[in-house]
């Protein structure tokens, strides 16, 4: 694998992590930070806005994961996709934790 195949499996990771709460509040009916919220990232977007804005993030995912050409044979290419999922997991819940308080 070349280089930017790895690049391409971390942020694949990075994008489906930050589609997961977009989606699960948008469909919940919940409003939600988005970067279109005034401010961004730091107002609530409507739940559309965040069905949409997942819908974005899973299909960007998807587009990365299959350039980053990731497969069970390639064991680096699945390690480096979960570390991208972890490091976005772990800011979002950084940027994320005042919104219920």
């Amino acid at each position: 694998m070349k280089w930017y195949h790895y690049i391409a499996c971390f942020f694949a990771g990075m994008f489906i992590a930050n589609m997961v709460p977009h989606l699960i509040q948008g469909t919940s009916g919940v409003a939600f930070p988005t970067p279109f919220a005034n401010p961004p990232g730091k107002g609530l977007s409507s739940p559309t806005v965040n069905v949409l804005w997942g819908l974005f993030n899973l299909i960007v995912g998807y587009v990365l994961f299959r350039a980053g050409k990731i497969s069970n044979s390639k064991i680096w290419s699945v390690i480096i996709f979960f570390v991208g999922i972890l490091l976005m997991s772990i800011m979002l819940s950084y940027s994320f934790v005042d919104i219920h308080r």
